[in-house]
């Protein structure tokens, strides 16, 4: 896939779901029809970082859309503070994989209805409480691949792993209090035991949250490692 594009339009739509209208960012590149990239959110919600990846992916010739998976208890448009996180806990609790399998379904029948979008070519990525949305969404879906960055809540979730469909990428931080070694490696076995297809990155210096350049544990050169890694991966399957 050229590098080379440029994006060409932002937008906000409103998805109608099974509970409501649920808001998504979305950025388009310059090419058209294009393959896709759902982004899923951090706790914090679509805040200037999600928007900013996806804005990247955009310009990597991707269709980005980032839905917000809070809009059952917040409003539109909701960002959080990355020195409150308790305070986020009514909002994350809701994303049951129940709910986060309605909320998506209704988010790739929208895709599927969008001409931009080559509605066979799309994968998703999540960002901690994203990866694990993302790790249930190619449990649930026909997907390309799945990427989940620290994503620590996969751990009590291991159950999903022998459905996992796509090709998966997990990346993990290895100074991540919410992931020790032993952890990380219950979920890789269970995916070895499954005979599924998965690679496994784990950046020694890194703490949870280092791909985010907006918070205090962003990690440059992980973060740049991981974003390279990530495209080659994505270039791969999608």
């Amino acid at each position: 896939m050229s590098q080379n594009h440029n994006t060409t339009k932002l937008e906000t739509v409103q998805i109608t779901t099974a509970h409501g209208t649920m808001q998504a960012f979305v950025a388009y590149p310059d090419s058209s029809p294009s393959p896709c990239i759902l982004v899923l959110q951090e706790a914090f919600g679509v805040n200037d970082h999600i928007k900013d990846v996806a804005i990247r992916f955009s310009k990597q010739g991707y269709v980005a859309i980032a839905p917000e998976l809070f809009y059952r208890t917040a409003p539109p448009g909701f960002v959080g503070s990355y020195d409150d996180f308790l305070s986020l806990q009514p909002h994350f609790s809701q994303l049951t994989p129940e709910n986060i399998g309605s909320d998506l379904k209704s988010v790739l029948e929208w895709l599927h209805s969008n001409p931009n979008v080559e509605s066979d070519r799309i994968a998703s990525i999540g960002y901690c409480l994203g990866g694990r949305a993302s790790f249930l969404a190619n449990a649930m879906f026909s997907l390309k691949a799945a990427v989940s960055y620290y994503g620590t809540r996969i751990i009590q979730s291991t159950d999903y792993s022998s459905l996992q469909r796509a090709p998966l990428l997990l990346v993990w931080a290895g100074k991540d209090k919410g992931s020790k070694p032993d952890q990380i490696r219950t979920v890789s076995d269970s995916l070895r035991a499954a005979d599924k297809n998965f690679t496994e990155l784990v950046f020694s210096e890194a703490e949870h949250g280092f791909f985010c350049d907006a918070r205090g544990a962003y990690h440059k050169s992980s973060a740049d490692q991981a974003w390279a890694m990530t495209l080659a991966f994505l270039k791969e399957y999608v």
